[in-house]
Protein backbone atom coordinates (compact mmCIF):
# COMPACT_ATOMS: atom_id res chain seq x y z
CA UNK A 1 0.00 0.00 0.00
CA UNK A 2 2.73 2.38 0.97
CA UNK A 3 4.81 1.40 -2.08
CA UNK A 4 1.80 1.84 -4.32
CA UNK A 5 1.19 5.30 -2.86
CA UNK A 6 4.83 6.21 -3.47
CA UNK A 7 4.56 5.08 -7.09
CA UNK A 8 1.35 7.06 -7.48
CA UNK A 9 3.03 10.10 -5.93
CA UNK A 10 6.03 9.71 -8.23
CA UNK A 11 3.69 9.39 -11.19
CA UNK A 12 1.84 12.55 -10.14
CA UNK A 13 5.14 14.37 -9.69
CA UNK A 14 6.23 13.24 -13.15
CA UNK A 15 3.02 14.53 -14.67
CA UNK A 16 3.50 17.85 -12.89
CA UNK A 17 7.07 18.12 -14.18
CA UNK A 18 5.88 17.26 -17.69
CA UNK A 19 3.12 19.87 -17.48
CA UNK A 20 5.58 22.48 -16.24
CA UNK A 21 7.93 21.54 -19.05
CA UNK A 22 5.18 21.96 -21.62
CA UNK A 23 4.23 25.31 -20.07
CA UNK A 24 7.82 26.52 -20.13
CA UNK A 25 8.19 25.40 -23.71
CA UNK A 26 4.98 27.21 -24.56
CA UNK A 27 6.25 30.41 -23.00
CA UNK A 28 9.77 30.29 -24.42
CA UNK A 29 9.08 28.58 -27.73
CA UNK A 30 5.44 29.38 -28.21
CA UNK A 31 3.67 28.50 -31.40
CA UNK A 32 3.60 30.90 -34.31
CA UNK A 33 -0.06 31.68 -33.65
CA UNK A 34 0.65 32.68 -30.04
CA UNK A 35 3.53 34.98 -30.93
CA UNK A 36 2.47 38.50 -31.86
CA UNK A 37 4.63 40.90 -33.91
CA UNK A 38 4.34 44.56 -34.79
CA UNK A 39 6.90 45.38 -37.40
CA UNK A 40 7.83 46.52 -40.86
CA UNK A 41 10.03 45.59 -43.79
CA UNK A 42 12.59 48.04 -45.12
CA UNK A 43 13.85 47.07 -48.55
CA UNK A 44 16.90 48.79 -50.04
CA UNK A 45 18.37 49.27 -53.50
CA UNK A 46 21.93 50.56 -53.79
CA UNK A 47 23.24 52.04 -57.06
CA UNK A 48 26.52 53.60 -58.09
CA UNK A 49 25.58 56.64 -60.19
CA UNK A 50 28.94 58.34 -60.70
CA UNK A 51 32.57 58.73 -59.79
CA UNK A 52 31.83 61.12 -56.90
CA UNK A 53 28.99 63.27 -55.58
CA UNK A 54 29.31 66.78 -54.13
CA UNK A 55 27.08 66.49 -51.05
CA UNK A 56 27.04 70.22 -50.35
CA UNK A 57 25.72 70.78 -53.85
CA UNK A 58 23.16 67.98 -53.35
CA UNK A 59 21.93 69.69 -50.18
CA UNK A 60 21.28 72.87 -52.12
CA UNK A 61 19.57 71.01 -54.98
CA UNK A 62 17.24 69.12 -52.62
CA UNK A 63 16.58 71.97 -50.22
CA UNK A 64 12.79 71.59 -50.60
CA UNK A 65 12.98 68.04 -49.13
CA UNK A 66 14.82 69.30 -46.03
CA UNK A 67 17.89 67.11 -46.51
CA UNK A 68 19.74 66.01 -43.38
CA UNK A 69 23.39 65.07 -42.76
CA UNK A 70 22.60 62.86 -39.78
CA UNK A 71 24.98 60.54 -37.93
CA UNK A 72 24.19 57.66 -35.54
CA UNK A 73 22.81 59.17 -32.34
CA UNK A 74 23.71 56.68 -29.61
CA UNK A 75 26.40 57.76 -27.15
CA UNK A 76 28.70 54.95 -28.24
CA UNK A 77 28.38 56.16 -31.84
CA UNK A 78 31.15 58.65 -31.01
CA UNK A 79 33.48 55.74 -31.69
CA UNK A 80 32.37 55.87 -35.34
CA UNK A 81 34.03 58.59 -37.36
CA UNK A 82 32.21 59.66 -40.53
CA UNK A 83 34.25 62.24 -42.39
CA UNK A 84 31.52 63.28 -44.83
CA UNK A 85 28.06 62.18 -43.59
CA UNK A 86 25.69 61.17 -46.40
CA UNK A 87 22.67 63.26 -47.30
CA UNK A 88 19.31 61.74 -46.30
CA UNK A 89 15.99 62.88 -47.78
CA UNK A 90 12.42 61.73 -47.31
CA UNK A 91 10.76 61.52 -50.70
CA UNK A 92 7.20 60.72 -49.62
CA UNK A 93 4.59 57.95 -49.58
CA UNK A 94 4.15 55.51 -52.43
CA UNK A 95 1.45 52.90 -53.04
CA UNK A 96 2.82 49.41 -53.61
CA UNK A 97 0.73 46.53 -54.96
CA UNK A 98 1.98 43.38 -53.23
CA UNK A 99 0.16 40.30 -54.48
CA UNK A 100 -3.05 42.27 -54.95
CA UNK A 101 -2.81 44.07 -51.60
CA UNK A 102 -2.20 47.83 -51.81
CA UNK A 103 0.25 48.97 -49.15
CA UNK A 104 1.54 52.42 -48.32
CA UNK A 105 5.31 52.65 -48.27
CA UNK A 106 7.55 55.46 -47.08
CA UNK A 107 10.21 56.22 -49.68
CA UNK A 108 13.50 57.84 -48.72
CA UNK A 109 17.03 58.10 -50.05
CA UNK A 110 20.57 58.43 -48.75
CA UNK A 111 23.33 59.83 -50.95
CA UNK A 112 27.01 59.03 -50.31
CA UNK A 113 29.94 61.13 -51.50
CA UNK A 114 31.69 58.13 -53.09
CA UNK A 115 29.01 57.92 -55.77
CA UNK A 116 26.41 55.59 -54.24
CA UNK A 117 22.70 56.27 -53.81
CA UNK A 118 20.58 54.18 -51.45
CA UNK A 119 16.82 54.07 -52.03
CA UNK A 120 14.65 52.50 -49.35
CA UNK A 121 10.98 51.63 -49.04
CA UNK A 122 9.57 51.02 -45.57
CA UNK A 123 6.37 48.99 -45.63
CA UNK A 124 4.61 48.49 -42.32
CA UNK A 125 2.87 45.23 -41.52
CA UNK A 126 -0.56 45.14 -39.93
CA UNK A 127 -0.71 45.55 -36.15
CA UNK A 128 -0.44 42.45 -33.98
CA UNK A 129 0.50 40.01 -36.73
CA UNK A 130 1.24 36.43 -35.81
CA UNK A 131 4.77 35.26 -36.51
CA UNK A 132 3.48 33.10 -39.37
CA UNK A 133 1.71 36.11 -40.85
CA UNK A 134 4.85 38.24 -40.52
CA UNK A 135 6.90 35.56 -42.28
CA UNK A 136 4.26 35.37 -45.02
CA UNK A 137 4.33 39.17 -45.32
CA UNK A 138 8.11 39.00 -45.75
CA UNK A 139 7.87 36.24 -48.36
CA UNK A 140 5.27 38.15 -50.39
CA UNK A 141 7.43 41.25 -50.33
CA UNK A 142 10.50 39.30 -51.38
CA UNK A 143 8.68 37.64 -54.28
CA UNK A 144 6.87 40.79 -55.41
CA UNK A 145 7.64 42.16 -58.88
CA UNK A 146 6.12 45.54 -57.99
CA UNK A 147 9.20 46.93 -56.23
CA UNK A 148 11.72 47.03 -59.09
CA UNK A 149 9.70 49.41 -61.32
CA UNK A 150 9.18 51.75 -58.35
CA UNK A 151 12.89 51.80 -57.53
CA UNK A 152 13.85 52.27 -61.19
CA UNK A 153 11.47 55.19 -61.61
CA UNK A 154 12.57 56.88 -58.39
CA UNK A 155 16.26 56.38 -59.19
CA UNK A 156 15.89 58.15 -62.54
CA UNK A 157 13.94 60.99 -60.93
CA UNK A 158 16.58 61.44 -58.23
CA UNK A 159 19.47 61.22 -60.72
CA UNK A 160 17.89 63.94 -62.81
CA UNK A 161 17.52 66.22 -59.81
CA UNK A 162 21.07 65.85 -58.49
CA UNK A 163 22.82 65.54 -61.88
CA UNK A 164 24.75 68.84 -61.50
CA UNK A 165 26.39 67.48 -58.33
CA UNK A 166 27.52 64.17 -59.82
CA UNK A 167 31.00 63.83 -61.29
CA UNK A 168 31.31 61.47 -64.28
CA UNK A 169 27.68 60.42 -64.06
CA UNK A 170 26.59 56.94 -65.11
CA UNK A 171 24.77 54.02 -63.50
CA UNK A 172 27.01 51.02 -62.89
CA UNK A 173 25.64 47.63 -64.03
CA UNK A 174 26.25 46.22 -60.54
CA UNK A 175 23.78 47.02 -57.76
CA UNK A 176 22.96 45.75 -54.28
CA UNK A 177 19.71 44.73 -52.61
CA UNK A 178 19.08 44.31 -48.90
CA UNK A 179 16.07 44.00 -46.59
CA UNK A 180 15.76 44.79 -42.90
CA UNK A 181 12.84 43.33 -40.98
CA UNK A 182 12.30 45.74 -38.12
CA UNK A 183 10.24 44.61 -35.14
CA UNK A 184 8.99 47.19 -32.64
CA UNK A 185 6.98 44.85 -30.41
CA UNK A 186 7.18 41.14 -29.69
CA UNK A 187 4.85 39.38 -27.25
CA UNK A 188 2.17 36.79 -26.63
CA UNK A 189 -1.45 36.98 -27.66
CA UNK A 190 -2.44 37.87 -24.11
CA UNK A 191 -0.10 40.87 -24.09
CA UNK A 192 2.80 39.39 -22.14
CA UNK A 193 6.24 40.41 -23.38
CA UNK A 194 8.92 37.83 -24.06
CA UNK A 195 12.67 37.50 -24.02
CA UNK A 196 13.50 37.88 -27.70
CA UNK A 197 16.68 35.82 -27.46
CA UNK A 198 14.73 32.94 -25.94
CA UNK A 199 11.74 33.09 -28.27
CA UNK A 200 13.45 33.85 -31.57
CA UNK A 201 15.26 30.57 -31.96
CA UNK A 202 17.40 29.80 -34.99
CA UNK A 203 14.66 27.51 -36.30
CA UNK A 204 12.12 30.34 -36.22
CA UNK A 205 14.54 32.89 -37.67
CA UNK A 206 15.41 30.55 -40.52
CA UNK A 207 11.86 30.83 -41.85
CA UNK A 208 12.07 34.62 -41.90
CA UNK A 209 15.68 35.34 -42.86
CA UNK A 210 16.64 32.26 -44.86
CA UNK A 211 13.24 31.51 -46.42
CA UNK A 212 13.61 27.88 -45.41
CA UNK A 213 10.48 25.83 -44.86
CA UNK A 214 12.28 22.54 -44.19
CA UNK A 215 14.21 22.01 -40.99
CA UNK A 216 17.89 22.82 -41.36
CA UNK A 217 20.71 20.95 -39.67
CA UNK A 218 21.88 22.41 -36.39
CA UNK A 219 25.33 23.09 -37.82
CA UNK A 220 23.84 24.90 -40.83
CA UNK A 221 21.66 27.05 -38.60
CA UNK A 222 24.57 27.88 -36.34
CA UNK A 223 26.74 28.89 -39.30
CA UNK A 224 24.11 30.86 -41.22
CA UNK A 225 22.77 32.73 -38.17
CA UNK A 226 25.99 33.22 -36.24
CA UNK A 227 25.89 37.02 -36.46
CA UNK A 228 23.49 37.65 -33.57
CA UNK A 229 24.04 40.69 -31.34
CA UNK A 230 22.29 42.50 -28.50
CA UNK A 231 23.07 45.64 -26.52
CA UNK A 232 20.03 46.27 -24.33
CA UNK A 233 17.92 43.58 -22.73
CA UNK A 234 15.06 44.23 -25.16
CA UNK A 235 16.89 44.58 -28.48
CA UNK A 236 18.33 42.10 -30.94
CA UNK A 237 20.12 42.18 -34.31
CA UNK A 238 20.53 39.11 -36.53
CA UNK A 239 22.48 39.55 -39.76
CA UNK A 240 22.52 37.43 -42.90
CA UNK A 241 23.90 38.02 -46.40
CA UNK A 242 20.62 39.21 -47.93
CA UNK A 243 18.66 40.57 -44.97
CA UNK A 244 18.62 41.31 -41.27
CA UNK A 245 16.27 41.27 -38.31
CA UNK A 246 16.35 44.33 -36.07
CA UNK A 247 14.28 44.19 -32.89
CA UNK A 248 14.22 47.72 -31.48
CA UNK A 249 11.39 49.01 -29.25
CA UNK A 250 12.44 52.65 -29.64
CA UNK A 251 10.97 53.97 -32.88
CA UNK A 252 13.50 56.82 -33.01
CA UNK A 253 16.55 54.56 -32.78
CA UNK A 254 17.59 53.87 -36.37
CA UNK A 255 21.32 53.59 -35.77
CA UNK A 256 21.60 49.90 -36.68
CA UNK A 257 19.85 50.45 -40.00
CA UNK A 258 22.17 53.41 -40.64
CA UNK A 259 25.23 51.23 -40.07
CA UNK A 260 23.89 48.39 -42.25
CA UNK A 261 23.05 50.85 -45.00
CA UNK A 262 26.57 52.28 -44.85
CA UNK A 263 28.15 48.80 -44.99
CA UNK A 264 26.03 47.85 -48.02
CA UNK A 265 26.99 51.07 -49.82
CA UNK A 266 30.67 50.33 -49.22
CA UNK A 267 30.20 46.75 -50.40
CA UNK A 268 28.62 48.01 -53.62
CA UNK A 269 31.57 50.30 -54.28
CA UNK A 270 33.99 47.41 -53.89
CA UNK A 271 31.89 45.26 -56.22
CA UNK A 272 31.64 48.04 -58.80
CA UNK A 273 35.40 48.56 -59.02
CA UNK A 274 36.05 44.83 -58.95
CA UNK A 275 33.79 44.61 -62.02
CA UNK A 276 35.57 47.60 -63.58
CA UNK A 277 38.91 45.80 -63.26
CA UNK A 278 37.38 42.56 -64.57
CA UNK A 279 36.34 44.44 -67.71
CA UNK A 280 39.62 46.34 -67.89
CA UNK A 281 41.98 43.36 -67.98
CA UNK A 282 40.86 41.92 -71.38
CA UNK A 283 40.85 45.43 -72.87
CA UNK A 284 44.34 45.99 -71.49
CA UNK A 285 45.64 42.77 -73.04
CA UNK A 286 44.13 43.68 -76.42
CA UNK A 287 45.60 47.18 -76.31
CA UNK A 288 49.05 45.87 -75.39
CA UNK A 289 48.94 43.38 -78.27
CA UNK A 290 47.76 46.07 -80.67
CA UNK A 291 50.46 48.50 -79.51
CA UNK A 292 53.19 45.91 -79.99
CA UNK A 293 52.18 45.36 -83.62
CA UNK A 294 51.59 49.01 -84.37
CA UNK A 295 54.16 50.84 -86.48
CA UNK A 296 55.18 54.11 -84.87
CA UNK A 297 57.78 56.63 -86.04
CA UNK A 298 59.11 56.75 -82.48
CA UNK A 299 59.18 53.22 -80.97
CA UNK A 300 59.63 54.70 -77.50
CA UNK A 301 56.13 56.23 -77.68
CA UNK A 302 54.41 53.11 -78.93
CA UNK A 303 52.96 52.30 -75.49
CA UNK A 304 52.25 55.87 -74.39
CA UNK A 305 48.48 55.64 -74.80
CA UNK A 306 48.26 52.30 -73.00
CA UNK A 307 50.50 53.48 -70.15
CA UNK A 308 48.46 56.65 -69.71
CA UNK A 309 45.21 54.66 -69.59
CA UNK A 310 46.58 52.15 -67.08
CA UNK A 311 47.93 54.88 -64.83
CA UNK A 312 44.59 56.70 -64.84
CA UNK A 313 42.63 53.51 -64.15
CA UNK A 314 44.83 52.50 -61.22
CA UNK A 315 44.60 55.99 -59.72
CA UNK A 316 40.78 56.05 -60.07
CA UNK A 317 40.27 52.63 -58.49
CA UNK A 318 42.62 53.29 -55.59
CA UNK A 319 41.13 56.71 -54.88
CA UNK A 320 37.51 55.53 -54.90
CA UNK A 321 37.98 52.31 -52.96
CA UNK A 322 40.02 54.15 -50.33
CA UNK A 323 37.40 56.89 -50.12
CA UNK A 324 34.60 54.35 -49.70
CA UNK A 325 36.47 52.27 -47.10
CA UNK A 326 37.56 55.34 -45.11
CA UNK A 327 34.12 56.95 -45.20
CA UNK A 328 33.39 55.29 -41.84
CA UNK A 329 36.13 54.50 -39.32
CA UNK A 330 35.81 52.62 -36.06
CA UNK A 331 37.90 53.84 -33.12
CA UNK A 332 36.54 51.64 -30.33
CA UNK A 333 34.91 48.24 -29.83
CA UNK A 334 31.37 49.39 -29.06
CA UNK A 335 28.05 47.79 -30.01
CA UNK A 336 27.50 49.68 -33.28
CA UNK A 337 31.11 49.01 -34.21
CA UNK A 338 30.52 45.29 -33.67
CA UNK A 339 27.40 45.43 -35.86
CA UNK A 340 29.42 47.23 -38.54
CA UNK A 341 32.31 44.77 -38.28
CA UNK A 342 29.96 41.78 -38.39
CA UNK A 343 28.26 43.19 -41.50
CA UNK A 344 31.58 43.72 -43.30
CA UNK A 345 32.69 40.22 -42.32
CA UNK A 346 29.42 38.74 -43.53
CA UNK A 347 29.58 40.70 -46.80
CA UNK A 348 33.18 39.46 -47.29
CA UNK A 349 34.45 43.01 -47.77
CA UNK A 350 38.01 41.88 -47.08
CA UNK A 351 37.78 39.25 -49.83
CA UNK A 352 36.47 41.82 -52.31
CA UNK A 353 39.31 44.14 -51.32
CA UNK A 354 41.90 41.40 -51.81
CA UNK A 355 40.44 40.62 -55.24
CA UNK A 356 40.74 44.28 -56.24
CA UNK A 357 44.32 44.36 -54.98
CA UNK A 358 45.24 41.27 -57.02
CA UNK A 359 43.81 42.80 -60.19
CA UNK A 360 45.49 46.12 -59.48
CA UNK A 361 48.76 44.25 -59.08
CA UNK A 362 48.27 42.72 -62.54
CA UNK A 363 47.67 46.19 -63.98
CA UNK A 364 50.71 47.58 -62.14
CA UNK A 365 52.90 44.70 -63.34
CA UNK A 366 51.75 45.29 -66.91
CA UNK A 367 52.52 48.99 -66.54
CA UNK A 368 56.01 48.22 -65.23
CA UNK A 369 56.60 45.72 -68.05
CA UNK A 370 55.46 48.12 -70.78
CA UNK A 371 57.36 50.99 -69.23
CA UNK A 372 60.43 48.74 -69.11
CA UNK A 373 60.01 47.91 -72.79
CA UNK A 374 59.66 51.61 -73.59
CA UNK A 375 62.80 52.38 -71.59
CA UNK A 376 64.67 49.57 -73.37
CA UNK A 377 63.55 50.91 -76.75
CA UNK A 378 64.64 54.39 -75.69
CA UNK A 379 68.06 53.10 -74.61
CA UNK A 380 68.41 51.17 -77.85
CA UNK A 381 67.48 54.27 -79.83
CA UNK A 382 70.05 56.33 -77.92
CA UNK A 383 72.73 53.70 -78.57
CA UNK A 384 71.90 53.76 -82.28
CA UNK A 385 72.07 57.54 -82.26
CA UNK A 386 75.45 57.50 -80.54
CA UNK A 387 76.79 54.95 -83.03
CA UNK A 388 75.48 57.03 -85.93
CA UNK A 389 77.12 60.16 -84.49
CA UNK A 390 80.44 58.34 -84.16
CA UNK A 391 80.21 56.95 -87.70
CA UNK A 392 79.28 60.42 -88.98
CA UNK A 393 82.30 61.97 -87.24
CA UNK A 394 84.59 59.31 -88.70
CA UNK A 395 83.21 59.78 -92.21
CA UNK A 396 83.49 63.56 -91.95
CA UNK A 397 87.06 63.21 -90.67
CA UNK A 398 88.01 61.00 -93.59
CA UNK A 399 86.40 63.38 -96.08
CA UNK A 400 88.21 66.38 -94.61
CA UNK A 401 91.54 64.60 -95.03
Amino acid sequence: MHAKSLRAGASDAGRVRTALGHLLTRLLDCSNDDLRVRGAAITYRFHDIGYAIDLEHVTRLLISEAPARARPERIEARALQIANPPVAVSVGMREIDIEGVISNAQLSARIFDFGVVSLRLEIAGTDAMTWSAFVHFARMLEASSALDPVFARELEALRERIAPAVERAGVAPVHEEYTVYRIAELGLRDGRELDANAVLSNERLARLLLNEQRALAVTALRELLQHRLSYYADDLVVLTWENALVLEPSSDDRDVEYILEFANAQLLELRVYDAVLDAELPIMYDQVSEARHRRHPLPTRRFQGVLSRLQTRVADVIEMTERAENALKVTDDVYLARVYGAALELFRATSWRRGIERKLEIVRSTYVMLNGEAQAARSELLEIAVVLLIVTELVLGIIRH
